[in-house]
């Protein structure tokens, strides 16, 4: 059994929180929900130019192995829309900073993958970083890359 967390960052701190449920509170806001160690889903507000939707790991689409799982993944997109979250939240960003942010969360972010391209055989686990073994590592390391606090419950 992997790990299973939300946990809501309000702007200032975070707190547990249910998984799927919307938060009932004014942005700037992000919910981090981790499933199984497997999928993390990020939803942020506001959304700027992304959809307000990310994963980490993989997407719902590629771990189900169902298109229905969720709406398609845009990597680029999703990263653009985090940055632009990303600057908010430290009072603003030069437009440098902001597209090298956005480069940086790239690397992070979970593309939908045809299943025929994914060989669990395939994967030898010794080779592979603990963050793509356990998304909430990379969860952790990744809120480290926007600069927030970690929540108490959060392995890192």
């Amino acid at each position: 059994m992997g790990f299973f967390g939300t946990y809501l960052f309000d702007g200032g701190r975070w707190t547990a929180h249910g998984p799927n449920e919307q938060p009932a509170l004014p942005e700037p806001w992000l919910l981090v929900d981790i499933h199984d160690s497997d999928i993390a889903t990020l939803t942020y507000r506001p959304a700027g130019p992304g959809s307000g939707i990310a994963y980490l790991g993989y997407t719902p689409r590629t771990y189900f192995e169902n298109p229905d799982a969720s709406a398609p993944t845009d990597v680029v997109r999703e990263a653009a829309g985090l940055s632009v979250w990303w600057a908010r939240q430290r009072g603003g960003a030069s437009d440098i900073e902001r597209s090298a942010k956005e480069g940086e969360l790239t690397a992070y972010l979970a593309a939908d993958l045809d299943p025929a391209d994914i060989d669990p055989d395939d994967e030898d686990d010794d080779d592979l970083d603990d963050a793509e073994i356990f998304v909430e590592v990379k969860a952790a390391r990744f809120l480290a890359a926007l600069g927030l606090p970690m929540p108490d419950a959060l392995p890192h």
